[in-house]
């Protein structure tokens, strides 16, 4: 509700109303999350507008439940080839994978239901010339870079959008682990984020497969620029923990970060960090001993 009164932090509050869904998902299991979207839903409705509690549900609730549903997934690590008295947890890396599959869905899903394309991106440009014109009126620019602003506008959007909204629900889920370790009621180990947050090797064909479709134009086009919005965050958020791994006991470790976050306002660097993501993909796997009482044959059972 606050970020509908509030547009100027909207996106972030709507990130934030991830975070109780998370929490009571890592920590109480999929029940305690399922209570707690269609809780959630059900207020919107009422509160704000059905349309309001569907976009919350489709944009926000609903990936945080499931990326808790699969943190809490886990198997024998004999299963696995590993030691008998080990729990192997689902992989980090494809947890993320999830989370960008999930994002470019809901953002397709949006652009179909407010009929998003070159018409709706034209408009918006038109208001914003209008508006600078108003303010400058020696502001008058020429049919073919409107032309071209407009044609980039219909990429750049899904693209912006789908690559912030993985970066805003990824760092709910971290701060949603650290709150729920701290309560002790954790049933996934904290992993080290910077040797464990990679992507998935298999998320580089999706990649490449986005930046195809941008290529044909229309409707494929803007599905491939969300696809690159939401796996490219993926992988830059990869190379960054990349980064911090490589440059860990490092007495230049802190003014190394300081520059990189610095220059990767800029594109080249950004590009290069993202590069550094899709050349270092793994599947780490964390490992925990059985606990006492735990059901070998279903180590997700997560009910209390």
């Amino acid at each position: 509700m606050g970020a509908s009164a509030q547009s100027s932090f909207a996106p972030v509050l709507y990130a934030a109303s991830a975070l109780p869904i998370l929490v009571a998902g890592l920590g109480w299991g999929n029940r305690a999350a399922i209570t707690g979207i269609a809780t959630a839903a059900i207020l919107g409705a009422v509160l704000v507008s059905p349309i309001f509690a569907v976009t919350m549900a489709v944009f926000t609730l609903i990936p945080a439940g499931w990326l808790s549903h699969l943190a809490n997934l886990a198997r024998p690590a004999s299963e696995l080839g590993g030691p008998d008295d080990l729990i192997a947890w689902y992989p980090l890396s494809d947890i993320l994978l999830h989370l960008c599959g999930l994002v470019t869905l809901a953002v397709i899903a949006l652009g179909v239901a407010i009929g998003y394309g070159p018409e709706l991106t034209g408009q918006m440009v038109d208001a914003m010339t209008a508006a600078f014109r108003a303010q400058e009126p020696a502001f008058a620019p020429d049919a073919a870079s409107l032309a071209q602003t407009k044609a980039m506008m219909v990429l750049m959007l899904p693209m912006v959008q789908a690559g912030i909204w993985v970066l805003m629900l990824f760092a709910a889920f971290y701060f949603a682990v650290r709150i729920v370790s701290r309560t002790g009621r954790a049933l996934r180990p904290r992993e080290d984020m910077p040797s464990a947050l990679r992507m998935n090797r298999h998320a580089i064909f999706i990649f490449l497969a986005g930046i195809l479709l941008t290529f044909l134009g229309g409707v494929p086009a803007m599905v491939g620029a969300t696809i690159c919005g939401a796996f490219g965050a993926g992988f830059l958020m990869a190379g960054f923990a990349a980064i911090h791994f490589r440059t860990q006991g490092k007495d230049w470790r802190l003014p190394a970060l300081v520059l990189v976050y610095l220059s990767s306002m800029l594109l080249l660097p950004a590009l290069a960090i993202l590069l550094l993501g899709l050349i270092d993909t793994r599947r780490t796997i964390a490992l925990t001993p059985v606990k006492a009482g735990t059901d070998q044959k279903n180590p997700t059972n997560t009910e209390t």
